[in-house]
């Protein structure tokens, strides 16, 4: 065995949304070391440009890769839609983003697609593209979601106030007749008691999660690294309050989580000189 299979693997989010993705981790790859951060000091994500997410991206792998993680999952659908493609050419090892595991689950569910995730990923038509490059006939529809992210991070998910949001989102969709739903952001899950209140039973919904952790494992075992040990704790670290981050988990873990507060290197943007373009 090699060394860096007793390594760590990555996650992280803007907040508690990649907790969905970290669930899953436990129970698929239960000897897994992992490191989880949150970026929570610049939360949301999904009201950013594209520059700003790829800049943050960049600071929190760099952290990450200093600390040898053996691999990243971008538990964010906003990173993995404005940010994944740059940064696996920039870093060396492996990087994995949540739209292609969930595009390809969505097309084997179903023919008429709706997404709902923030405003940057709508933007971004990342959904849209990977199913219609999968299935040019499937039917695709996006809904961007600002409000969803806060609501969850301030634990309001059954508010009245929520569910008369969510209501609202949907309702484009349900005129369109989905038969298939995309949760476009590891928060949604959380949603789910919720969105199911909302939907028909006939909407299956498709949570990019799963699919991003049986596309992790198969990639470990692929490159000799899938730990066949006990695992270590689970390191909890944010770039805001640790207080608020570990009250925020608690619902989602069943435990209040011990948290740490890092620094994020300041990481300039690659320059691309004229040496490189010939």
């Amino acid at each position: 065995m090699r060394e860096s299979q007793y390594s760590q693997i990555g996650i992280f989010d803007s907040g508690v949304g990649g907790l969905t993705v970290l669930k899953e981790l436990y129970q698929q790859l239960p000897n897994e070391s992992i490191l989880y951060f949150a970026d929570t000091a610049r939360l949301p994500y999904g009201n950013r440009s594209p520059e700003e997410i790829t800049q943050f991206v960049r600071e929190i792998l760099t952290w990450m890769a200093d600390r040898g993680v053996k691999m990243v999952i971008m538990a964010c659908n906003t990173s993995s839609a404005l940010a994944l493609e740059t940064v696996q050419s920039e870093f060396h090892l492996p990087i994995l983003g949540l739209i292609l595991p969930g595009a390809r689950a969505a097309v084997q569910k179903g023919r008429r697609i709706g997404v709902i995730s923030t405003p940057a990923t709508a933007a971004s038509n990342a959904y849209l593209n990977a199913v219609k490059e999968i299935d040019p006939t499937a039917a695709v529809w996006q809904v961007g979601c600002p409000e969803f992210v806060p609501l969850i991070e301030q634990n309001r998910i059954r508010d009245p106030y929520t569910k008369k949001v969510a209501t609202k989102y949907l309702e484009p969709l349900l005129a369109r007749q989905i038969d298939t739903l995309i949760y476009g952001c590891t928060h949604y899950p959380h949603l789910e008691s919720l969105l199911q209140e909302i939907l028909p039973s006939r909407v299956r919904l498709i949570d990019p999660a799963k699919y991003v952790v049986t596309a992790a494992e198969q990639e470990l075992e692929i490159l000799g690294l899938k730990s066949s040990c006990l695992p270590l704790p689970t390191r909890f670290c944010v770039s805001g309050s640790p207080e608020k981050f570990a009250q925020a988990s608690r619902p989602w873990l069943g435990y209040v989580p011990v948290v740490e507060q890092v620094s994020l290197p300041a990481i300039a943007a690659p320059t691309i000189s004229l040496e490189t373009l010939e």
